[in-house]
């Protein structure tokens, strides 16, 4: 999306990130979280955990907008979310050219 002007308070607001840590020992495979990420972030990974399952892999590290949907639909708690926040600053140049 694209503005017609630079938001005045730019300099103040920051973006929720998420970044993703998954265990895959404990991963059983449901693909829940790869199923509901409203993000699609998460595809499921072509190697197999010792259980003989695909865990899931993290495609799209920059597009987690952290809200921890995932973290809440994993029955055996194989992914959680380290929360950051990014400055909008470098979001907005991005954008503009």
């Amino acid at each position: 999306m694209r503005y017609w002007r630079k938001p005045l308070d730019l300099a103040e607001v920051k973006v929720p990130h998420g970044i993703l840590h998954i265990l895959t020992e404990r991963c059983k495979g449901c693909n829940f979280c790869i199923e509901f990420c409203p993000r699609k972030v998460l595809v499921e990974a072509a190697e197999f955990n010792a259980k003989g399952y695909h865990p899931p892999r993290v495609v799209d590290e920059e597009g987690c907008a952290s809200c921890g949907l995932c973290e809440m639909l994993c029955p055996e708690f194989a992914i959680y979310r380290q929360e950051e926040l990014k400055e909008v600053v470098g979001l907005w140049e991005r954008q503009a050219s």
